[in-house]
């Protein structure tokens, strides 16, 4: 069964844990690394690989330090030339060619940002469930029938954008940005409409804009909307949790 857990979401940084049951992965890597390694309980061998979706530092901020510490990261050519980076254990995806890591089948596919060869992925187990990751886009071009998890930006909504720029506190320029590069809670119900969600169980709401989103009227459009069980990916648990006192 798919488990998802949400370290961090959002503009400040993005990385997520997901597993089939047997084999863990990341991904993003968009916090500081100590603080994954931490969340982890140091357990980062556990992890079969990161994929990794574009290279804008609130995805790969501790990239360098994953391939360190002996970590696959899978992401598109585009990507790994804009980082710069290089190591044996970068692993190129490339978009509609799929690819078996451990008890997972993936499949990349494009997506619309403003970064040189942006990807989103669909995990399969081999259970049969499976898993949509899409973010930082603007439009998704693809059906995918059979999903069982659903984890899509839910950036901004249009009405809470322009009631932000009649009250001058954002440049509209930076809504012809977002416009461009992000999806909306419009956009998400447009695409949740169009996809057969028969098999769904969860929806996570991931990469909610700090000022141009309302993550519970978010949460609950979409459970209307779908009647299915949503979630609203937490910007950063992983500082939650050194709150509390958890190492």
């Amino acid at each position: 069964m798919i488990e998802i857990i949400s370290l961090a979401s959002g503009s400040q940084g993005n990385c997520y844990r997901v597993s089939d049951g047997r084999t863990p992965l990341l991904l993003e890597c968009g916090i500081p690394y100590r603080d994954i390694r931490r969340q982890f309980k140091f357990r980062m061998s556990e992890f079969a690989a990161c994929l990794v979706s574009h290279e804008h530092q609130d995805h790969c901020k501790s990239v360098k330090d994953v391939l360190k510490a002996g970590i696959d990261c899978y992401m598109s050519v585009g990507t790994a030339r804009a980082l710069g980076v290089e190591s044996h254990r970068i692993l190129y995806a490339r978009a509609k060619q799929q690819f078996k890591l451990h008890t997972w089948t993936i499949l990349p596919f494009e997506v619309e940002h403003d970064a040189k060869e942006p990807l989103g992925y669909l995990l399969a187990s081999q259970a049969g469930e499976k898993l949509l990751y899409a973010t930082d886009t603007a439009y998704i071009r693809y059906k995918f029938p059979g999903l069982t998890h659903i984890m899509i930006e839910c950036n901004y909504a249009e009405d809470i954008l322009e009631a932000n720029i009649t009250a001058g506190a954002l440049d509209p320029v930076m809504k012809n940005r977002l416009l461009r590069t992000h999806f909306s809670l419009a956009n998400v119900k447009e695409f949740l409409l169009a996809n057969d969600l028969s098999k769904v169980k969860e929806i996570w709401l991931l990469h909610l804009s700090d000022g141009n989103s309302d993550a519970q009227r978010f949460k609950r459009e979409i459970q209307e909307l779908t009647g299915k069980e949503v979630y609203i990916a937490r910007k950063n648990s992983y500082r939650e949790d050194e709150e509390h006192g958890e190492d």
